[in-house]
C-alpha cells in the first residue's frame, strides 16, 4: 500500500467516524430532546390539590434570605403549606431576620441547627432533618439562593401528583442578565435540563436539581434518607433521584409558573469549581445513565474536529449534507425546547452554544475522577 492509498483509507475512516458521530446526535434530539420539544402534558380528568411543605436549607445566606424567600411566603395557595427554613449554624445575621419572618408569616416554621453532623457532608443532614420535620407527606425543595418565578410556583409543582407519581422534576433558571458570561452559564443550565427532562419524558428519569425538586416523604423513607451516599458533598439532588427515580413514579412540570430563578456565578473561578463540585456525583449514576450520557458527551465532544478533518480532507459537500441534516434537526427541537423553558433569547446563538460546550467538556472532564471538597454552599 503507497501513502496515497493510506491517507486516501484514513480520509474515508475518518468521514465514516464524522458521519456515525452525526447519526449519534441526530438520534438522541430524536429519540430523547424531541419529547421535551413536543411535550404537553395532559389535562387531568379530576384536579386535587395536596399539603406540601416547602424546605430550604440556608448557610450565612442573610442576603439571599431578604431578597428571595419573601417568593416562597407569599404563594398563592389555599390548601394547607407550611414553609421550613433550616439554617445550618449560619454565623450572619440569618437568625434575626428568620425571626423577623416569623412575625409576619404564621406558615413559616425555623429549624436552628447549632452543630454539624460527624460523617455527613454537604447539606444532607440539615435537608433531612427538614424532611422529617415536615408534616406534609408532598415537599417541595429549593435554596435560599432561589426566588420562585411566580405566585403559583408551589400551586403548578404540586399539580402532578396522583396516586402513582412519587417524585415531580421542575426547572431551576437562571436570572437573565448582560452580557456572554451570562449566556454561557444560562446555556450549560438549560443544556442540562434539556437532558434530564427529556430522559425522563423517555421513562429513564437519572436527575433532578435542588432549585425546584419535589416528592413524597414516602420515597425519602423507603431509601433511608441519603444513607447510600451520606459520605459526599453533594448528590442531595442527582444521586436521590438517580437511585429513586422509575418511568411510573416520575413526572416534570414546565409551566413557567413553576420555574424557579437564581442569580448565576458572578465569576469564571466561582462557576467553575461550583460545576467541578456537581460533576463529581455523576461517577455514581445507575450504569444505563452513566453510558448514554457519556455516549452523547463523547459525541458532541467528537462532532466539530471531525467535521474540520472532514471538510478539509475528505468531501466538503458532502460533509456540509451531513452537518445540515444535523444543524436542521437540532435547531427544530432546540427552537420548541427555548420556548418552552422561557430562553428563547438564547436560541439565536445554539450554534456558537454547540461549539461552546466542545470546550466545556474539555474544561470539567477532570472532575469526574477529581475528589469533591466536603461544603455545600
Amino acid at each position: 500500500m503507497d501513502i496515497v492509498e493510506y491517507f486516501s483509507k484514513w480520509q474515508n475512516l475518518l468521514f465514516i467516524a464524522f458521519c456515525l458521530v452525526a447519526m449519534i446526535q441526530v438520534f438522541y434530539y430524536l429519540f430523547f430532546f424531541s419529547r421535551l420539544a413536543f411535550y404537553d402534558r395532559a389535562p387531568k380528568q379530576v384536579s386535587q390539590t395536596h399539603p406540601v411543605t416547602v424546605i430550604i436549607c440556608s448557610r450565612d445566606e442573610a442576603e439571599n434570605l431578604v431578597k428571595n424567600l419573601p417568593g416562597a411566603l407569599i404563594q398563592q395557595y389555599d390548601t394547607t403549606h407550611e414553609v421550613i427554613v433550616v439554617n445550618d449554624n449560619s454565623l450572619d445575621e440569618s437568625k434575626y431576620i428568620l425571626e423577623e419572618y416569623q412575625k409576619t408569616y404564621k406558615q413559616l416554621q425555623v429549624i436552628e441547627l447549632k452543630q454539624e453532623a460527624r460523617f455527613i457532608s454537604g447539606k444532607k443532614f440539615p435537608l433531612s432533618i427538614g424532611i422529617k420535620t415536615a408534616k406534609h407527606e408532598i415537599v417541595l425543595l429549593t435554596d435560599a439562593d432561589c426566588v420562585p418565578a411566580s405566585e403559583f410556583w408551589i400551586a403548578k409543582m404540586q399539580e402532578p401528583y396522583d396516586d402513582e407519581i412519587e417524585i415531580v422534576l421542575g426547572y431551576g433558571a437562571l436570572h437573565k442578565k448582560k452580557g456572554v458570561f451570562n449566556k454561557l452559564v444560562r446555556w450549560e443550565t438549560f443544556h442540562t435540563a434539556l437532558q434530564y427532562l427529556s430522559y425522563a419524558l423517555a421513562g429513564m428519569p437519572y436527575m433532578g436539581v435542588g432549585r425546584n425538586l419535589s416528592y413524597k416523604k414516602s420515597v425519602f423513607y423507603r431509601l433511608k434518607g441519603f444513607s447510600s451516599h451520606n459520605t459526599l458533598p453533594g448528590g442531595d439532588d442527582d444521586l436521590f433521584i438517580n437511585k429513586a427515580a422509575t418511568a411510573k413514579n416520575t413526572a416534570i412540570e414546565i409551566d413557567p409558573d413553576a420555574f424557579t430563578l437564581s442569580d448565576p456565578p458572578r465569576t469564571w473561578k466561582k462557576w467553575f469549581r461550583q460545576k467541578r463540585r456537581h460533576y463529581t456525583t455523576s461517577k455514581y449514576y445507575k450504569s444505563i445513565h452513566k453510558f448514554l450520557l457519556g455516549l452523547y458527551a463523547s459525541s458532541l465532544f467528537l462532532f466539530y474536529p471531525l467535521l474540520i478533518i472532514s471538510l478539509i480532507s475528505y468531501s466538503w459537500k458532502q460533509s456540509l449534507v451531513v452537518f445540515g441534516i444535523r444543524f436542521v434537526i437540532q435547531g427544530i427541537v432546540l427552537f420548541k425546547v427555548t420556548r418552552k423553558l422561557n430562553e428563547k433569547d438564547l436560541f439565536p446563538f445554539f450554534l456558537i452554544m454547540d461549539i461552546w460546550m466542545f470546550i466545556y467538556y474539555i474544561l470539567f472532564s477532570s472532575a469526574l475522577y477529581k475528589k469533591p471538597k466536603p461544603n455545600w454552599n
